[in-house]
């Protein structure tokens, strides 16, 4: 089974409903929820996810969201090594891109999914689409 590190773009797709993504984000998850996909997200994701919604709904609203959405998911931590590794690379614009990246290769992660891929360019693991994803066959 594949394990896979959702941006939190995906997340937020999700969580907010957004028009144009969220049934490729729902599919996805779809998928984690039949045990067909281990899905990961950094402990930064939640956090951030968490701060986004509680800028569109009530923070009660966005806890509840959020423990029905953690159950989904497999929470990878931050931690010294992988912020370091962040701050040295320079091919990161975004640290935030970094910390995701790095994440991912500290937890040997199959594939980062993300709706930015330009951000992740000298990826050394593939980073897809959802949609892309979802055109492949991952097991």
């Amino acid at each position: 089974m594949s394990r896979v590190l959702i941006d939190t773009n995906i997340i937020i797709d999700l969580l907010a409903k957004r028009e144009k993504f969220y049934s490729e984000a729902a599919e996805l998850f779809s998928l984690a929820d039949k045990n067909e996909l281990t899905l990961t997200i950094s402990s930064l994701t939640f956090a951030n996810t968490n701060y986004i919604l509680t800028k569109l709904k009530s923070a009660k609203q966005a806890r509840a969201i959020l423990r029905k959405f953690k159950v989904l998911v497999e929470i990878v931590a931050l931690n010294d090594k992988i912020t370091e590794l962040a701050l040295s690379d320079t091919n990161f614009a975004d640290f935030e891109d970094g910390l995701q990246y790095y994440s991912a290769i500290e937890n040997q992660i199959d594939v980062i999914i993300t709706r930015n891929k330009k951000d992740f360019k000298n990826s050394k693991i593939p980073v897809l689409t959802a949609k892309e994803f979802l055109a492949k066959e991952w097991s």
